[in-house]
């Protein structure tokens, strides 16, 4: 198992439930059920949390019950192999730096900050906008697939 946390951005989380990406659902169900296994340990934020949770019940094109998608928290808040990342009023001011010094959006920043403050320093995402911040290894699990 490797020793360095990778964090699992919503994008990623909300695939697995994602019925019209059957290629992305595949890929993702597998990096993260290497979490299930105990094969590896991930991190997420409270607001990639969040945000799985509006996408896979309001936005995806086959919503999933929101009973569902809150089963599917809880088992990641209460699973090990989950560390689950919060934020505080500090992770809000370190976001707006991060937003403007690197030209990101917002709610990015704010992902990176809770990540930094928790010294978590590698991300799997396809948001190329993680790509600007130096101090953070970006990993596109569907560029790794090609």
């Amino acid at each position: 198992m490797s020793d360095e946390l990778s964090l699992i951005d919503s994008n990623l989380l909300s695939y697995v439930f994602d019925e019209s990406e059957p290629e992305k659902k595949r890929i993702c169900k597998d990096l993260t059920a290497d979490c299930w296994k105990g094969k590896k340990k991930y991190a997420v934020s409270v607001q990639n949390l969040s945000e799985f949770y509006v996408v896979v019940t309001k936005k995806i094109q086959h919503p999933i019950p929101e009973k569902v998608a809150k089963r599917f928290i809880e088992l990641i808040i209460d699973f090990q192999g989950w560390h689950v990342l919060n934020i505080s009023a500090h992770t809000v001011a370190s976001a707006i730096d991060i937003c403007t010094k690197y030209d990101i959006h917002y709610w990015d920043a704010l992902l990176a900050a809770t990540m930094r403050e928790n010294k978590v320093f590698s991300i799997y995402t396809e948001d190329s906008d993680f790509d600007k911040i130096p101090w953070l290894k970006v990993v596109n699990p569907f560029e790794l697939k090609k």
